[in-house]
């Protein structure tokens, strides 16, 4: 079943540190926006929940390294708090 999203709420933090990201990752995470907004649940994004002081967040993979940091507030509608490598799990 597809999992689209028809809006996105983007925090201060979240442009902050999108506008650090080497060009080459920013390129990468606006293609990945694209297919989570057609579908939030595909595969290639390796959308999960998190765990521990994060309970209640997701995230998905930019690629290796980087990741979304996002809350869903309904089923079509997300938050995206940070994006980065693994320290916005901190």
């Amino acid at each position: 079943m597809v999992h689209r999203i028809l809006k996105v709420h983007i925090t201060s933090d979240f442009e902050k540190s999108f506008r650090r990201l080497p060009i080459h990752i920013q390129n990468l995470a606006i293609k990945k926006d694209e297919w989570f907004r057609l579908d939030a649940f595909d595969k290639k994004l390796h959308t999960h929940k998190l765990k521990g002081e994060l309970k209640g967040y997701w995230s998905y993979y930019v690629d290796r390294k980087y990741r979304v940091l996002f809350r869903f507030l309904n089923d079509n509608e997300v938050v995206y708090y940070d994006i980065g490598t693994h320290e916005i799990y901190r």
